[in-house]
């Protein structure tokens, strides 16, 4: 493999701007392709990021044209609408290629499986871009579970809501686009309560739908086999606190808003000072989980070790089976 990674970007909105803007503060990376469907918007955006050897990357105006590049293409990152999600993905795959893609990973379990398989079968770097992952702050939230500074676990709240204007075109409403709160925010409650208690013994939810069916908020509450439970909640209907809580027997761990992408975390303790970690940062935090896809390619890893193709699964089984509970339908 090259001494720099080289990157392509497939679908360019607003999410692969920040995802480029982060890469190409990474020495090792090196950004030589990006895909639009449209050339004109390729070309708009490859001009704001110079390569190192000051030259721009590739504008592509389709996705197939990174096939022919694929010699030159370590891996792609794939910031297309979650509707297209699987299609993108099975096209840079069955092309050879190593894919880091948006989360959710597909629209149900259905494409999470085809997508993981057809990596599986290749031998193919696949990871869903679950970022907050790797952020230092839900790091060190994870290492003060795992070494008992809060003693069990007993309830994890944690929400993520912002106030959208109501528009039944636009993705967030539309369920023709992958629309709804659960699937674009809730996806990052389900997270923390999977990546600190596992999968749950039962799952009751509730949602308010907008006139379009897509979910306008979601509640959730999930019970754990050893007794703990998670009160989450996903709204695009108000502006909540997007705070994380882990109430355990010893403590209580805080990832302070918005805790998807916090730099700061508490571990607090009767009797103790709060103690505090800050990671400060220069960027949106994209660069974290791109320099960890780099680590996994150089290691000639397939799936990642701290977000692997089970997680994956099990988080999408998780989105389902909220669905299936709050009456969330998609056609």
């Amino acid at each position: 493999m090259p001494t720099k990674t080289r990157w392509a970007i497939l679908g360019l909105g607003r999410i692969a701007h920040k995802f480029a803007t982060d890469l190409v503060t990474l020495p090792n990376a090196d950004l030589v392709a990006v895909a639009s469907t449209d050339q004109g918007r390729a070309d708009e955006f490859a001009a704001h990021y110079s390569r190192p050897d000051g030259t721009l990357p590739r504008a592509l105006g389709t996705y197939e044209a990174l096939l022919a590049l694929a010699d030159d293409i370590d891996v792609v990152y794939i910031a297309t609408r979650h509707v297209y999600h699987r299609a993108n993905t099975l096209l840079c795959l069955n092309g050879g290629l190593a894919v880091l893609c948006e989360k959710p990973f597909g629209m149900d379990i259905g494409d999470v499986n085809q997508m993981l398989g057809v990596a599986e079968a290749r031998q193919t770097f696949l990871m869903e871009a679950l970022w907050s992952r790797f952020m230092p702050t839900i790091q060190q939230a994870k290492k003060w579970i795992d070494e008992g500074a809060i003693g069990q676990v007993l309830t994890v709240k944690a929400d993520f809501g912002f106030k959208a204007e109501y528009d039944p075109g636009k993705r967030l409403f539309n369920k023709e686009l992958g629309g709804g709160s659960l699937l674009d925010i809730g996806i990052y409650p389900l997270f923390i309560s999977y990546l600190i208690n596992g999968m749950p013994a039962s799952i009751v939810a509730s949602a308010t739908l907008a006139p379009t069916g897509a979910d306008e908020q979601c509640g959730m509450v999930l019970t754990y086999s050893n007794g703990a439970m998670a009160i989450l909640n996903s709204t695009f209907m108000a502006n909540t606190e997007n705070v994380a809580l882990i109430y355990g027997t010893e403590g209580t761990i805080r990832i302070h808003g918005r805790f998807h992408e916090s730099t700061v975390v508490t571990l607090e303790k009767p009797d103790t000072e709060p103690l505090t970690h800050t990671y400060d940062r220069t960027t949106f935090g994209y660069d974290y989980e791109a320099q960890h896809v780099m680590d996994c390619l150089n290691d000639g890893f397939t799936e990642s070790p701290l977000w692997s193709h089970t997680d994956s699964r099990n988080l999408m089984t998780l989105l389902d089976d909220v669905r299936r509970a709050a009456g969330i339908i998609y056609e």
